[in-house]
């Protein structure tokens, strides 16, 4: 049960969307489950690889499905709670992250929520260590100048350079 929470969460995280999420795992532990037999000794990583792998492939095929209208629709909600366990709640932050390039978002959400080493995450993403460092990097840059962190509930910019702080 621990490792399907693990792994749901690393799949909500790459899909920002919980019914997303749920469908990413479930697909994924189905391609597992033919190779089972190979990967008893440690599925998770195996798996994890699968999620990522599928998000991507589920990227470049799938239209996101979002038409333009004069009007919002309603947000969807999030699922904080679910099962009684705690799902990534939705912030500014994330609303970033969820807007970076999937390799770079993939090496974030491995990186710095399921604290992966590089090396790990070169595994699982079929990578070599240095291009996990310089995603990271690029994906770190990307987040240092995104408007909304910058002018998230802390003082503004302005407000900043005002008091000298």
């Amino acid at each position: 049960m621990a490792r399907s929470d693990r792994l749901l969460r690393t799949a909500y995280l790459l899909t920002r969307d919980y019914a997303l999420a749920e469908d990413l795992l479930q697909t994924s532990l189905a391609k597992a489950w033919s190779s089972w037999h190979r990967i008893e000794a440690d599925p998770e990583s195996y798996v994890r690889r699968i999620i990522v792998n599928t998000f991507s492939t589920w990227w470049r095929r799938r239209w996101n499905g979002e038409l333009p209208t004069e009007e919002l629709p309603e947000p969807a909600g999030h699922h904080p709670q679910q099962g009684g366990h705690h799902i990534a709640v939705s912030t500014d932050l994330w609303d970033a992250v969820g807007r970076l390039p999937k390799r770079q978002r993939a090496v974030v959400v491995l990186r710095f929520y399921e604290d992966m080493s590089e090396a790990s995450i070169a595994e699982v993403l079929g990578v070599s260590a240095g291009t996990v460092k310089s995603q990271s990097a690029k994906a770190l840059a990307k987040l240092r100048i995104d408007p909304a962190i910058l002018d998230g509930p802390g003082p503004s910019s302005a407000e900043r350079g005002r008091d000298g702080s």
